[in-house]
């Protein structure tokens, strides 16, 4: 896989228009672009085909968390839209996962089925106070990993810190996604465990999304180049 294939861009826009100028911007040098929920519902399911046609492939990114059964009925229509990369929240637990990786199975060339951990907007202070959960913000990542794993994903959005860990857990193949990127030369916003693209990569990451950094800079193009250069 080439650098510019690992480098998702998080179409972060309530607008159509600004998201795929963005996305035709900076294909030259990012290989995915993240529909989010602000994009997905503003301009809807289209949006993944016109990005498709740009040449960019798209991660899903709606978090899908429900009953078993609701959520693998949506992961399926969301695998019709022909997406690359989709998303469930691995709190919804291990039933929920694996049945909507088993119907993930009966289609061909489906997307990468990922789960996400715990946001990189939440740290251990926040997991304890707010969620009253005992472990650390790593740890609890890394045993939502290994549930998913076992569930029959292919892999999770994690942050940087819990890259190394997870890989070894899970396996050199299972996908680790790592939000919440950020070069050393921008801000940080509302994450809190975050690593630059040289040290994702260094570490392992499979993929790493940038979203502020290059959607809210004066160039970019500019900047998804940085970035891409940065990685290599």
């Amino acid at each position: 896989m080439q650098p510019k294939d690992k480098l998702i861009i998080a179409l972060d826009f309530s607008s159509e228009a600004e998201a795929l100028n963005l996305a035709k911007e900076t294909a030259p040098y990012a290989g995915v672009f993240k529909v989010g929920f602000e994009l997905f519902i503003s301009a809807g399911p289209s949006i993944i085909s016109k990005l498709n046609s740009l040449g960019g492939r798209v991660f899903l990114d709606l978090k899908l968390h429900d009953i078993p059964n609701t959520v693998a009925r949506a992961a399926l229509s969301a695998a019709a839209l022909k997406v690359n990369i989709l998303n469930v929240h691995a709190s919804g637990g291990f039933e929920m996962m694996k049945k909507a990786a088993l119907e993930m199975k009966k289609i061909k060339n489906p997307p990468l089925l990922i789960a996400v951990t715990v946001l990189t907007s939440m740290d251990t202070k926040s997991l304890k106070k707010e969620l009253h959960i005992g472990t650390t913000a790593s740890v609890h990542a890394v045993q939502l990993a290994k549930l998913a794993k076992k569930a029959g994903l292919d892999g999770v959005v994690a942050s940087g810190e819990e890259i190394i860990v997870v890989k070894k857990s899970c396996g050199p193949d299972f996908k680790v996604i790592v939000p919440g990127v950020r070069p050393s030369w921008s801000e940080k916003n509302d994450q809190k465990r975050v690593v630059t693209p040289r040290e994702a990569v260094a570490k392992g990451a499979d993929y790493i999304v940038v979203g502020r950094p290059v959607t809210g800079a004066r160039d970019p193009a500019a900047a998804a180049k940085k970035i891409l250069e940065e990685m290599k």
